[in-house]
């Protein structure tokens, strides 16, 4: 597909990094590349993901909490040392007394992701996916995408030298189809979210090209070198001093919360946090709720949005056990709510896309509902700048 030519160091494998384990049933598998997540389960008809497990080699200490000065800041906690990067991590974090005061509790805090080199936190799952395409040879890049991850990936991969192959849909906001075009992705065009995964499964399984994001349904979530990138962030926040009791996650597919999950899960094994915070998947219609409430995982929850970011029908099983494993569970943000939510951030001086103030409605419903108490402390991932946002743009 392209003449691209891929230069530069081999990113180098984590020796931490042993084997790939089920979320759901346990199974474990060789460190390799399993886009459709647990074998196992899906031939059960219930697709689950996997996450890397890590373990310190014979008479070597477990990873310290403590970031490398340079490079992968958090390489050691995660699938690669080092590899392609365009700065990102280590995002703003701090308390916002105004936001605290409009929600009622001890300490609002928030994670600026809109801080990453392309506007969002999807340039952390793209370091870690584009490094691993790399580390395996890969030539095309292929992924899902009408938003963020698209751009992001587009611009990884062309710091890596690797052709990337974006199917979205027709409608996509003219600075995002810029953003493609000026990175040199190939666009194609697919009518219905299934018709992207379609077209991303028939070029991974026919032509050998490498999965950036899920392509199953049922669905899991995106392949699991990119989702573990993920993990930096809660890492980051720690260390920035923020323990919060709650953590509002705008949610599709659930990959950040998976990442920020496993990560904290991490952290509380080995003693460097006492508990796992309340994480809430904040999501613009019923989904999650809906498979909490009883409803099969594999159904399809269709809904309208414009929050474009955290759209789409599916629920997975890596989201229902982030939530339910940290105490946490779904809380629904209609759109007129995420843009009061918006409006409020802004007023605060964070202009960011519709979901990530959803977030802010969020905490302020569990707030008022007494699922968050008035002495606890409140983080907010807020996931990306709102400047491209079409929602934000056009109102």
């Amino acid at each position: 597909m392209s003449d691209i030519h891929v230069s530069g160091p081999v990113p180098s494998l984590n020796p931490a990094l042993r084997a790939l384990q089920c979320v759901t049933c346990g199974e474990v598998y060789p460190v390799s590349d399993l886009p459709e997540g647990c074998p196992a389960c899906a031939s059960r008809g219930r697709p689950s993901s996997l996450e890397a497990v890590y373990e310190a080699a014979p008479g070597a200490p477990l990873p310290d909490f403590a970031p490398k000065s340079h490079g992968y800041r958090w390489g050691h906690w995660m699938p690669y040392l080092d590899g392609v990067t365009l700065g990102e991590g280590a995002t703003p974090c701090l308390p916002v007394p105004a936001l605290a005061a409009l929600t009622g509790v001890a300490s609002v805090w928030i994670k600026n992701e809109g801080a990453n080199p392309t506007g969002s936190h999807k340039d952390r799952m793209s370091a870690q996916a584009v490094s691993r395409a790399l580390a395996t040879g890969a030539r095309d890049v292929v992924l899902a995408s009408s938003g963020n991850a698209a751009v992001s990936a587009a611009a990884y991969c062309a710091a890596a030298g690797l052709a990337c192959e974006v199917a979205t849909y027709r409608d996509l906001p003219a600075v995002f189809d810029a953003a493609l075009r000026h990175y040199g992705a190939r666009r194609v065009i697919c009518a219905t979210g299934h018709a992207r995964w379609e077209h991303v499964r028939r070029r991974v399984r026919e032509d050998g090209a490498f999965a950036l994001t899920n392509y199953s349904l049922p669905a899991v979530g995106s392949p699991v070198f990119g989702v573990e990138g993920y993990r930096a962030a809660a890492l980051e926040w720690v260390q920035q001093g923020c323990l919060p009791d709650h953590v509002m996650v705008p949610t599709a597919r659930g990959d950040l919360l998976w990442g920020l999950y496993s990560a904290l899960r991490d952290l509380v094994r080995l003693g460097h946090l006492a508990r796992v915070p309340k994480l809430w998947a904040v999501e613009p219609f019923p989904r999650l709720a809906r498979v909490l409430g009883g409803a099969s995982q594999q159904a399809d929850f269709p809904g309208a949005t414009q929050q474009f970011s955290t759209a789409g029908s599916t629920v997975t099983a890596q989201q229902v056990h982030a939530a339910t494993r940290s105490g946490g569970g779904a809380i629904v943000v209609e759109d007129a709510a995420a843009r009061a939510g918006t409006g409020q951030l802004a007023a605060a001086g964070f202009w960011v896309e519709l979901c990530a103030g959803a977030g802010l409605a969020a905490a302020q419903m569990l707030r008022a509902d007494g699922r968050i108490d008035p002495s606890e402390t409140v983080l907010l991932m807020l996931t990306a700048r709102g400047d491209r946002d079409p929602a934000q743009i056009t109102n």
